[in-house]
């Protein structure tokens, strides 16, 4: 059997329609499919990265909420500075219902800053019962207002004193807002939300 000229060029037809196929056909569109998928990939971690950003970000905004009504729960607690007199008439009270005599209130320095709230020292002494300064100082610790109580002090007031009456005195440090400060905050705060509204 003879090979012809006829048979070789079919024959090369027959081989060079797939290898031309392959170079001219399948190459590009393997490479097109590989680059396609590369940016899919791409994209998929783009868009978990974005989901992820977006998660934190709502738990920022939680969480900047909590604190923000915890910041007014405190804000709550603080008197402003013309509600003092009627938190030393309710510690009088606590005294006076407890068994002690009248505490001496002396004002120790000017106002303290004490973060945003401003902190009164007050001098107090007091004398009565051991017992019923017991009882005061768990009535104090339940005021719904933010006070310190700092050194304390307690002594027997004489050698012939009745037995369990004592004399003590302490500093009560009483926090509130600054009416001027207070109001300036509140406008700071409500410029800053009203320019935060904006974005």
């Amino acid at each position: 059997m003879t090979i012809g000229i006829k048979q070789l060029v079919y024959a090369g037809v027959l081989l060079g329609v797939p290898v031309s196929s392959y170079f001219l056909v399948f190459k590009p569109q393997n490479e097109a499919i590989a680059r396609a998928k590369s940016e899919i990939d791409l994209k998929q971690s783009m868009l978990t990265k974005l989901r992820e950003a977006t998660r934190t970000t709502d738990d920022l905004k939680r969480a900047n909420a909590e604190i923000a009504q915890s910041v007014k729960g405190l804000e709550a607690r603080l008197p402003s500075d013309k509600e003092i007199d009627a938190i030393l008439r309710d510690v009088a009270q606590i005294a006076a219902a407890s068994g002690l005599k009248l505490p001496v209130f002396k004002k120790n320095d000017k106002p303290q800053q004490a973060g945003l709230a401003m902190e009164q020292p007050l001098e107090m002494e007091l004398t009565g019962d051991f017992d019923g300064l017991y009882l005061f100082l768990l009535k104090l610790e339940q005021l719904p207002r933010i006070t310190r109580l700092t050194d304390l002090k307690i002594e027997r007031p004489a050698k012939d004193a009745e037995d369990g009456e004592v004399k003590a005195t302490c500093t009560l440090s009483i926090f509130y807002q600054d009416a001027a400060a207070s109001a300036g905050g509140s406008v700071a705060g409500a410029s800053g939300r009203e320019s935060g509204g904006g974005r």
